[in-house]
């Protein structure tokens, strides 16, 4: 019995979520490397796939930052340098501004209450000394921040911020960060939108991501001589 058309394109559509995902799993942990040249047919039988879903993950991933695709030579994992990462974080600055002062003014209770969840979470790993629990809490405080502000475009540009901050720290080592001073910090953004504080929450948002900034100077060397390995 024949697939009907429609189906044949939504099963196609699905897997190639499927491998999407984990393509991106394996960019984010390392097992594919920055600069590391992505070949379709490999992959593909890596994954038991066709080529078909492969292509069309690679497509999204290039969307996301997580790759690029050159003409004429092929798609390849984003490598992220000291000076374009400084570049990144000055732009997630502004939107962290951003997005902290339309929350401020529109923020709802059970928005309140997921995101003092989430710091409770970034609390109790930062007292367990927890740090891949307190990084993942911390991505999820910031990225429902933007979430909850209501505007999808900035969450999209924002999301494809964050995936570049991820290679880049996947490649340099992210300077261990003080987790108890970072969790007040946190209760303090949050503090500000919970008041309705409108330009509070906006800089205090905008000086947390100017922090990182800064601390891109402590990695720097270290990333240029992985590059250079």
């Amino acid at each position: 019995m024949a697939i009907p058309a429609n189906v044949a394109v939504l099963q196609n559509h699905s897997l190639a979520m499927l491998v999407q995902r984990e393509l991106e799993r394996m960019v984010l942990a390392g097992d594919l490397g920055a600069g590391e040249k992505l070949n379709e047919p490999e992959l593909a039988e890596r994954l038991g796939v066709s080529r078909g879903p492969v292509r069309e993950a690679l497509r999204a991933l290039a969307e996301t930052g997580l790759v690029r695709a050159e003409r004429n030579r092929g798609v390849f994992v984003r490598a992220i340098s000291p000076e374009e990462a400084e570049e990144i974080f000055e732009v997630r600055a502004a939107l962290d501004r951003l997005s902290g002062r339309k929350l401020a003014a529109v923020i709802r209770p059970e928005q309140l209450a997921e995101l003092r969840r989430v710091v409770a979470a970034m609390k109790a790993a930062a007292r367990g000394d927890d740090r891949e629990g307190y990084h993942g809490a911390n991505l999820r405080f910031h990225d429902a921040l933007v979430e909850f502000s209501g505007n999808a475009k900035l969450l999209q540009t924002y999301r494809r911020l964050v995936n570049e901050l991820k290679l880049f720290r996947r490649q340099g080592l992210e300077t261990p960060r003080r987790l108890p001073r970072s969790v007040a910090e946190h209760e303090r953004i949050l503090d500000l939108i919970a008041a309705g504080d409108v330009s509070g929450a906006g800089e205090a948002l905008y000086e947390h991501a100017m922090a990182s900034q800064a601390r891109l100077h402590d990695v720097a060397p270290a990333v240029r001589r992985a590059g250079d390995g």
